[in-house]
């Protein structure tokens, strides 16, 4: 009778074993997008004309990059595919753009801008980022154009140490490989 009782109460804790749900992409996906660019461009090997800029100090440098996921890991942070989010964007579209427009003002990806080609190739992608709080704001552009320019552009304030300005921007080398 013990094995029996004991039979059932293991059954009953193995049904009630709930089930992991899996996300679903309802907006475009700048992580899985971000991730095959990485790839892609891993694979191409050519240099980039990439410029730093910090509160008007510029350096520019021929670089080859070697960890694409890492250089554009600031456009694939800004992914709003969260169940947590899944109404907190308006989504406007027709043939050639899609653009996501946050619903809530807490939110850090405020606006993303998509653009196609008539195929439905990306050929321009613009996101807003803001972020607000006691000790620290932060407004950024991102803007990445397959094989042209990704640039981030971010102003921030923080108390007691001031503004700060950064611009980073890499242009792709037309025919620059190795």
């Amino acid at each position: 009778m013990r094995y029996l009782i004991l039979t059932c109460f293991v059954l009953v804790l193995i049904s009630c074993h709930t089930k992991v749900e899996k996300t679903s992409i309802r907006f475009f996906s700048l992580k899985h997008f971000f991730e095959q660019e990485s790839t892609r461009l891993a694979k191409t090997k050519q240099y980039i004309d990439k410029s730093v800029s910090y509160n008007g100090s510029i350096e520019r440098k021929k670089v080859l990059i070697k960890d694409w996921k890492n250089e554009l890991n600031t456009f694939a942070e800004s992914d709003i595919n969260k169940s947590a989010w899944r109404d907190s964007y308006q989504v406007v579209k027709d043939s050639n753009y899609i653009n996501y427009y946050a619903l809530d003002s807490t939110l850090r990806t405020r606006n993303i801008m998509i653009r196609k080609d008539m195929l439905g190739k990306l050929i321009r992608l613009d996101i807003i980022n803001k972020t607000n709080n006691l000790l620290y704001q932060s407004l950024e552009h991102l803007t990445y154009i397959p094989d042209s320019i990704y640039a981030i552009d971010k102003k921030q304030h923080v108390i007691l140490i001031g503004d700060n300005h950064y611009f980073i921007s890499g242009r792709f080398n037309q025919g620059g490989k190795l």
